[in-house]
């Protein structure tokens, strides 16, 4: 027997109610922002978005490695109920990851494939968990709910940069 639509069956048995409105925003808000990126001429991708700024594509790498740091978190607070771990040098992981020197079409697969695995874990988020606490850094506990809406607010800050000066904006 299927569980209801808002369960998800534990490896352990039992079932956990899934976080459903939290996942369906968390899904339209990122499908928003792809609609954007997707949007974005591809001649702008090693345009710097302001002087001395990073380029499109480096932001968009940026973008990348929030996902992967995010993905360690929520599952983390999701499966442990506690989530405790460093924030990222973000010059130094997109230096290390050479983003700039990527393909724009390459660096959008990867940003899809990132985002799908992330709306995935966030679809399997006990409604119980989100109230897990989450310290990252040096920074106050926060929610998991709290990192989970301030993931998409990352987003939108970021997509901004992405069209400054562009008529998507």
């Amino acid at each position: 027997m299927r569980a209801p639509a808002n369960e998800i069956t534990l490896s352990q048995g039992g079932t956990a109610r899934v976080a459903s409105g939290l996942s369906q925003k968390f899904r339209a808000d990122l499908d928003d922002v792809h609609r954007t990126l997707i949007s974005l001429p591809v001649d702008l991708a090693d345009v710097p978005w302001r002087e001395g700024g990073w380029t499109r594509k480096q932001i968009v790498g940026h973008l990348l490695d929030s996902a992967a740091n995010n993905r360690q978190r929520f599952v983390r607070a999701a499966t442990e109920g506690t989530y405790t771990g460093p924030k990222y040098a973000q010059d130094a992981w997109v230096a290390a990851h050479g983003y700039a020197s990527q393909s724009w079409d390459t660096l959008l697969g990867w940003w899809e494939a990132e985002h799908e695995i992330l709306m995935t874990v966030v679809d399997h988020i006990s409604e119980d968990r989100l109230e897990a606490s989450c310290v990252v850094g040096d920074d106050a506990p926060v929610t998991l709910r709290y990192l989970v809406e301030d993931y998409v607010r990352h987003q939108y800050w970021h997509l901004r940069q992405l069209t400054a000066g562009t008529s998507a904006t």
